[in-house]
């Protein structure tokens, strides 16, 4: 497997657990509807656990423009694999939308709210003001990058234990966990373009009953503040640590 599809199947599974966990808690008729945030966020949390066991062994599985980028700015990954690592997470967080969707299609006609399925795709601020909305993205994703950079120092694990391999992916899985207790309230905690951008492409192209608009209006927000936060984290590392 080369890098560019391991970034792609890792992302993909990503969205395919992450938006599948929004999918059975929104959605009408599903076995766990209305079962809440906590189910939200340990849904997101599991779901980058299983996708980094899968593919980090091949592509280091960023699955995340905003770590791609960061990583890139600090010199720990070459500039000239950040398209190809790009495009990967788009393409796989696109379809993983489409799975989703295929995943639970008896229940998009049975789910009148128009906000609800789009917020199986993509995030959406609790109260929209751009600027607050765009902090938020910046703050998650910052904790995001540092965290991971500094939780797996080689310090922290036990070299040639199998240790380190085997548990780092859960300690990610643990980071976004608690960065989406703590701070998804504002926004959905994005934290990641890919996961936004991809699976809100879906829903603006598939054929969703009563979807209603896919809000591209504050798409930018999504896209913008986890690429500055992601950077910010990955410089404020390379300086303190």
């Amino acid at each position: 497997m080369t890098p560019f599809l391991a970034e792609l199947i890792g992302t993909m599974i990503l969205i395919t657990l992450g938006d599948g966990v929004v999918a059975n808690v929104v959605l009408q008729k599903t076995k766990g509807q209305n079962s809440g945030w906590i189910v939200i966020a340990t849904g997101w949390g599991l779901g980058v656990a299983v996708a980094v066991y899968m593919v980090g062994a091949i592509s280091g599985a960023h699955l995340n423009p905003a770590v791609t980028i960061g990583l890139a700015a600090i010199g720990k990954f070459a500039w000239a694999q950040v398209p190809a690592y790009l495009a990967a997470q788009m393409l796989g967080a696109f379809l993983g939308g489409v799975i989703v969707w295929l995943a639970y299609l008896p229940h998009w006609e049975e789910t009148p709210e128009q906000d609800g399925k789009l917020a199986v795709f993509c995030t959406g601020p609790a109260i929209r003001r751009p600027l607050a909305n765009l902090l938020t993205e910046i703050i998650g994703t910052f904790v995001l990058v540092v965290g991971v950079l500094a939780i797996l120092r080689p310090e922290n694990m036990v070299a040639n234990s199998g240790f380190d391999k085997g548990f780092a992916p859960l300690l990610v899985g643990v980071l976004v966990w608690s960065i989406g207790l703590s701070l998804g309230g504002p926004t959905g905690y994005a934290i990641n373009p890919a996961r936004d951008f991809g699976p809100r492409l879906a829903h603006a192209l598939l054929p969703i009953a009563g979807k209603g608009g896919s809000d591209w209006s504050y798409a930018w927000v999504p896209i913008v503040g986890p690429i500055i936060g992601g950077v910010a984290g990955a410089l404020f590392f390379k300086f303190c640590w």
